[in-house]
């Protein structure tokens, strides 16, 4: 297992200088205690404000190019909208790879930058794009540049954070990511009022002042912010005998492949790393059937249509918040490998529960243990990646996480629906969607049978995620006891 990574203890700046202690923390409001503790320094605090932003464009625009392509794409709204999506989603699988190993030989705050700047430079000219073919372009770029930014900034944590605090960086790191999609749907609606209320004139329409420019403007603009604060960052240098033998390399055919070799193999080789990708991978193609059946579980199962969905979603959330929160306060005193495996031992379990009731209440309880266990999964998850890659490795080893969670997402997002119409077809001919186990009688619509496979993925990702972090301590063993008999 790799030592410690990152810039030596005494290099990382925990203890503020007095009287510079909280300049870096006026960028919003006024300083104060809570937030210099929250944010564990000045330079995590910034690239904290960075993703923040930078995510909150992310979701704006996700937003505005689904909207667009749904406007020219007229008539085939559906095949526009999906060929769009499709472009954010597909070159992951073949860019991702070779993308983290640009990043672990590029200058990573360098890297961020250009990104930003080229994805602010995309959205000034998305106004002006009114072709189906343009707007594929666009977000294929995007996506690109995404896939870029992604992976160096995750390198780039363990250089702003302590060890001890990279569980609390990775909490505010979920929450910057999802909690601020609220933020980028409310922006959206924000731009169609004052575009009908402001701008309804000839120069207007020439600047592209509707409500799908605006929000493109304002996205450019969350891109440069963006850059900017990574820009201040005060992120450290490779050593300069690693940069000259990076670029001695960099007009080498075979080096790409050999270092993209060295990272898969890595992910294989290292037990933490191998435990984090398969059980969290494994893990969310079960989870991921959640997202496209929820509907249909609160509508057949709990029949408390639309209303219960919403609060099933509703404790769902807050069980996430709530098990982020529980990691952060622990993380000194958790084994993060055990609890993260058991996490998703845990999020099985009451993702079985959830299916095998009917009554809301009780599902609601089930659902928001599943929360605390996702939660603390995705937390334990980064942290131990980080804890327990070198640096030099990093990009690679995050490009590859993402791009098997990409995979696996996207396979539950489109198998789930199609397993769930197969499974309800086959319970309605093979026991009329109805079954007696002990005297009790049970409803098996399609949807409960696939939720209870869904438990079976994850707990089979979990117990898969314990006999490898197992065998990688066994390992570690044999080879302590062959180094003392060889002394």
């Amino acid at each position: 297992m790799s030592g410690p990574i990152g810039r030596d203890s005494a290099d990382r700046r925990e203890d503020p200088v007095p009287g510079d202690e909280f300049t870096p923390f006026r960028i919003l409001g006024r300083p104060s205690v809570l937030r210099s503790r929250l944010f564990i320094n000045p330079d995590f605090y910034r690239l904290w404000l960075a993703q923040v932003v930078s995510a909150t464009g992310d979701w704006l625009g996700l937003l505005a190019i689904s909207i667009l392509a749904i406007r020219v794409g007229s008539g085939n709204e559906g095949a526009a909208l999906s060929l769009v999506l499709a472009a954010r989603i597909v070159p992951g699988f073949f860019f991702g790879p070779v993308a983290g190993v640009l990043v672990d030989r590029w200058d990573r705050k360098k890297t961020m930058v250009t990104c930003d700047m080229g994805r602010a430079m995309v959205m000034l000219a998305l106004p002006f794009v009114d072709t189906l073919v343009g707007l594929f372009l666009a977000s294929l770029l995007l996506e690109a540049f995404t896939m870029l930014w992604g992976p160096a900034k995750e390198a780039s944590v363990p250089n702003v954070v302590p060890v001890e605090s990279l569980a609390t960086a990775n909490s505010l790191s979920l929450v910057a990511a999802y909690g601020t999609f609220p933020l980028g749907a409310g922006l959206m609606a924000l731009f169609g009022r004052l575009s009908t209320a402001l701008f309804d004139s000839s120069w207007a329409d020439n600047v592209r002042l509707d409500d799908m420019g605006l929000a493109f403007y304002a996205n450019s603009v969350s891109f440069l912010v963006t850059g900017y604060l990574i820009f201040t960052l005060d992120l450290p240098k490779r050593p300069r005998a690693e940069r000259e033998q990076a670029k001695g390399r960099r007009a080498a055919l075979a080096h790409p492949v050999q270092e993209l070799r060295e990272g898969w193999r890595y992910v294989f080789v290292n037990p933490v790393v191998r435990t984090v990708n398969i059980g969290l991978a494994t893990g969310l193609m079960g989870g991921g059937m959640l997202v496209p059946l929820g509907a249909i579980y609160a509508d057949e199962v709990l029949g408390a249509g639309k209303s219960g969905l919403g609060v099933l979603i509703t404790a769902l959330g807050l069980g996430v918040a709530a098990g982020v929160g529980l990691v952060s306060w622990l993380q000194r005193r958790l084994d993060k490998a055990r609890a993260f495996t058991w996490s998703l031992v845990g999020a099985g379990v009451f993702l079985g529960l959830a299916a095998s009731v009917s009554q809301v209440h009780l599902s609601t309880a089930m659902v928001f243990g599943i929360g605390i266990c996702a939660g603390s999964v995705y937390v334990l998850g980064f942290t131990l990646l980080h804890e327990n890659v070198d640096d030099q490795l990093r990009g690679r080893i995050f490009s590859t996480f993402y791009v098997l969670v990409r995979a696996c997402v996207l396979l539950a997002l489109v198998v789930g629906p199609l397993i769930e119409d197969l499974l309800d077809r086959l319970s309605s001919v093979l026991w009329d969607r109805h079954v007696e186990v002990l005297g009790l009688g049970i409803d098996v619509p399609g949807v409960r049978l696939t939720l209870w496979l869904a438990a079976l993925i994850i707990l089979a990702s979990g117990g898969v995620a314990v006999a490898s972090l197992r065998a990688g301590e066994l390992g570690n063993a044999g080879s302590d006891s062959d180094g003392e008999e060889a002394q």
